[in-house]
């Protein structure tokens, strides 16, 4: 890794559980500092007494119209399926369904298991799945809805309410992780701005971040508001940001590859460039590129760096820096901050000391 890789000097959280490792290395190829907070994990049901039952009443008494969510969820029904010797009956009942796949995964799991979909949504989202289900009309159709880790009830309900007989099948379940330390950290991190980014994989995993966040969910919100990005993998995980205000970057496509590109597209943009002390200066989120070459950075001086920044060539006094850094410091921590920032930058020449007055940068 080289300090021109795209993503050299920010840290980016990742709150996926199952494909972790594989995001993690992809923007760690890129350069970034990547931080793993699992907000959910995933617990499949396959010796599960209520998915066995309700396969057989699909068996038994078959649908009408199936909609796969998932391709992990898909893979695990049948899978289980298997376990139990009912696996070609309900491949035989899904064949014979009109059959809705959600997105490429599930359409892709249908497929390795030798079945076709009828329509598949354009957005991946459940409500043009909803759409398209009430114009076709589902007035006395028996309708089994493959989950997605957590109950659908908005959805499952419109159907119903428009006369349909809904069959959720639950084929795995989202549970809590089983050390909410690094989540509740990611919370901190977040709130003070120390992480650039949040990826986000599935729609359960953001409402586990912001039921975690507790009393500082609004100061978590406000975050990936403004100085946090916000990066999920498609439109159905970005949508319970969406409804909060809160601007998302997502691929065209949903692929971790195409989330890693997003970031690798927008957290650069957002990185201010200076030119100080004759030298180019670019605010990455933990770490300065000085013509090109990357000089990480504590907390505590990159702060200095950015108020400084904010109104370049302007005095800052010691006072107005000290409400930059963390809680507790004193005018004193300012005072070693600024020389932590001239040491981490290659010299007292990047921040020009105004007796009495206090810090300044030394802009062109």
């Amino acid at each position: 890794m080289t300090d021109e890789e795209p993503l050299c000097g920010f840290t980016v959280a990742v709150t996926a559980d199952r494909r972790r490792d594989e995001l993690a290395a992809l923007l760690e190829r890129r350069g970034a500092r990547v931080v793993l907070a699992p907000a959910l994990r995933i617990v499949p049901l396959a010796d599960d007494v209520e998915l066995r039952a309700t396969t057989l009443a699909l068996v038994e008494e078959p649908p009408d119209v199936v909609v796969a969510c998932t391709g992990i969820g898909l893979r695990g029904w049948l899978e289980a399926a298997e376990g139990w010797g009912l696996s070609e009956r309900l491949k035989t009942v899904i064949g014979d369904t009109y059959l809705i796949a959600r997105g490429p995964k599930a359409r892709g799991a249908l497929r390795a298991a030798g079945l076709a979909d009828d329509w598949s949504p354009d957005s991946e989202s459940c409500d043009e799945v909803l759409e398209h289900l009430l114009e076709r009309g589902v007035d006395g159709q028996r309708i089994a809805v493959q989950l997605h880790g957590e109950p659908q009830p908005e959805f499952c309900g419109a159907l119903a309410a428009a006369g349909a007989d809904v069959v959720e099948v639950s084929v795995y379940r989202w549970v809590p992780p089983v050390d909410p330390t690094p989540l509740r950290r990611l919370v901190d991190l977040s709130v003070n701005r120390l992480v650039d980014a949040v990826t986000f994989t599935s729609a359960p995993a953001v409402g586990a971040l912001l039921r975690l966040a507790g009393p500082d969910c609004d100061a978590l919100l406000d975050a990936l508001r403004t100085d946090v990005v916000a990066a999920c993998v498609g439109p159905v995980t970005a949508a319970p940001l969406v409804r909060r205000g809160i601007p998302v970057v997502q691929p065209n496509r949903a692929r971790l590859g195409g989330l890693v590109r997003a970031l690798v597209d927008e957290l650069p943009k957002r990185a201010p460039t200076l030119r100080v002390a004759g030298q180019e200066v670019t605010l990455r989120g933990h770490a300065a590129l000085v013509d090109g070459a990357l000089r990480p950075l504590a907390p505590a001086p990159m702060a200095v760096l950015r108020a400084l920044a904010a109104t370049p060539g302007r005095v800052l006094s010691r006072a107005a820096l000290l409400t930059a850094l963390p809680r507790g410091a004193d005018e004193h921590a300012v005072e070693m901050a600024v020389a932590r920032l001239r040491a981490a930058l290659g010299g007292s020449a990047f921040v020009q000391t105004v007796v009495k007055r206090g810090y300044r940068l030394r802009v062109d």
